[in-house]
């Protein structure tokens, strides 16, 4: 295993473009939008079905199409429409993100104890302060495995980018396979697989965080 590339210090230069520290800052920034795009699009939605129990079809049927879904066809589709750019990319890995956010918060929404929706409602809570101070907290643990999920799968997908020209660690993949040069390749996907896990374990301690230790499941004793 030849990992001469990953571990050559000129290669790990911040100054130095197309150099691994900008090629992983270019990747975060493309995860970033798509999360945050995916996101505003998909929770809203996700929340509303879940409350309401209208379009319930949507929501149980998004997980199944998220996941069969080619990523890199539907660029290719996106670049024959709109042209090269940022455009398309975002576009692409946005639709990754709608699927699990939206699955989930439907979920979270539908698990909740109703007994507790009802006590707020009977203490004389508004609807939208039932939904901001009851349901979306009580929902978060199930929300939350739904952003992980979809975190996971854009990070190691935003390597399509390099594809159409743009940047990221996909770089070390496209131009490594075109001059057949193996170490460059085994060192971005090193670095797209550590980018992954680190950003799941910091999303895990956002959960712990933000959410009730009271909802969080514990881990069982010994019987």
């Amino acid at each position: 295993m030849n990992l001469s590339y990953l571990f050559d210090a000129a290669h790990w230069d911040p100054t130095l473009s197309g150099g691994i520290p900008q090629l992983i800052l270019s990747h975060l920034g493309y995860v970033a939008l798509a999360l945050l795009i995916g996101t505003v699009i998909a929770l809203p939605a996700g929340l509303y079905i879940g409350h309401t129990g209208r379009g319930s079809f949507l929501a149980i049927n998004a997980g199944n199409a998220g996941r069969s879904l080619p990523t890199l066809g539907l660029l290719m589709l996106m670049v024959t429409l709109l042209g090269l750019g940022l455009t398309p990319v975002l576009i692409a890995l946005s639709v990754l993100v709608i699927p699990p956010v939206l699955t989930s918060a439907y979920a979270g929404m539908r698990s909740l104890d109703q007994r507790v929706v009802d006590a707020a409602r009977g203490m004389g809570m508004r609807p939208w302060q039932v939904l901001t101070r009851v349901e979306l907290p009580m929902a978060l643990p199930v929300l939350m495995s739904g952003f992980r999920s979809a975190a996971l799968q854009v990070v190691a997908t935003a390597t399509v980018a390099a594809a159409v020209g743009l940047s990221g660690l996909g770089r070390l993949l496209i131009d490594g396979l075109a001059v057949n040069d193996y170490s460059r390749v085994l060192a971005g996907a090193i670095v797209v697989a550590v980018l992954a896990v680190g950003l799941d374990l910091l999303l895990a301690l956002v959960q712990r965080w933000v959410v009730s230790p009271g909802l969080n499941p514990s881990p069982k004793g010994p019987s």
